[in-house]
């Protein structure tokens, strides 16, 4: 990675903190199947499990771990989204750090995991990092909320992102995200194997809030204002063209990757 390019990275990785209400009201959650296919991968409940989550941001994924039953420590880097955080959870501890020097001791944790995060890292320092706190027989757990471009209006979308942005980091670039992020681990660590699961799910929301949801993704916040208000107009009406009633039906795929410490 440049200098330039990592330079950038930085800056769309913190472009978060600006925007840590957008995000925290209009970003999807997760589904309960997911922590399903979680607990079924490792062979492990979380309840009564000590969990890390990486990268917590506003702590959506915190807040269901901690309804599974886990004794989840969150950890986030940014300033307003930690603020945020504790706003929303103020009775779950919150650590000020990120995934390339995890701030616990050895052998501390069963869970480390990282919800919409992964990329955010150094993969070469982060998977030691989580292997080096996980207990024997933890679990790595990585996943990401992926929209369904099997499903045509998606499609359609995704192709309008990708002309607005001249075919640069747009929304579709997720796609293939689990993918190089297990080819990253295999680089980083050594491990028996690392299993990749996926589950659909979808919600209806009102149009503003999908709307807002695609103004909170790091690319229309490194845009700025202007150009995100502009391309937010025109997606209004296509979508108003598919949903009349102005609910949009959102479809996701999880991909889930899970690495465990032998």
């Amino acid at each position: 990675m440049t200098a330039s390019s990592r330079a950038h990275h930085h800056t769309r990785a913190h472009s978060f903190n600006a925007a840590a209400a957008q995000y925290a009201a209009n970003r999807p959650s997760y589904p309960p199947t997911l922590f399903d296919a979680i607990e079924n991968a490792t062979g492990r409940p979380l309840a009564g499990a000590r969990a890390i989550d990486v990268g917590a941001g506003t702590g959506i994924a915190t807040t269901l771990l901690h309804a599974r039953g886990a004794n989840v420590v969150a950890v986030e880097p940014g300033d307003g989204m930690a603020r945020q955080f504790r706003h929303t959870l103020p009775d779950i501890p919150l650590v000020r750090g990120d995934g390339n020097a995890l701030p616990f001791t050895d052998s501390s944790a069963d869970f480390v995991t990282y919800a919409q995060a992964w990329h955010w890292t150094e993969p070469a320092r982060a998977a030691p990092e989580a292997m080096r706190v996980l207990r024997p027989g933890g679990a790595l757990a990585l996943w990401w909320n992926i929209d369904a471009v099997d499903v045509p209006w998606i499609a359609d979308q995704e192709r309008r992102v990708e002309r607005y942005f001249g075919g640069g980091d747009a929304l579709s670039k997720r796609v293939g995200t689990a993918a190089r992020a297990e080819t990253a681990l295999a680089d980083a660590i050594t491990v028996p194997d690392v299993t990749h699961h996926q589950v659909r799910w979808s919600r209806s929301v009102p149009l503003d809030t999908h709307l807002a949801n695609m103004g909170s993704h790091s690319i229309f916040l490194v845009l700025g204002e202007k150009g995100t208000a502009v391309f937010l107009a025109e997606e209004r009406e296509h979508l108003l063209e598919v949903f009349p009633d102005g609910v949009v039906e959102e479809t996701y795929n999880v991909d889930l990757l899970i690495a465990r410490r032998p």
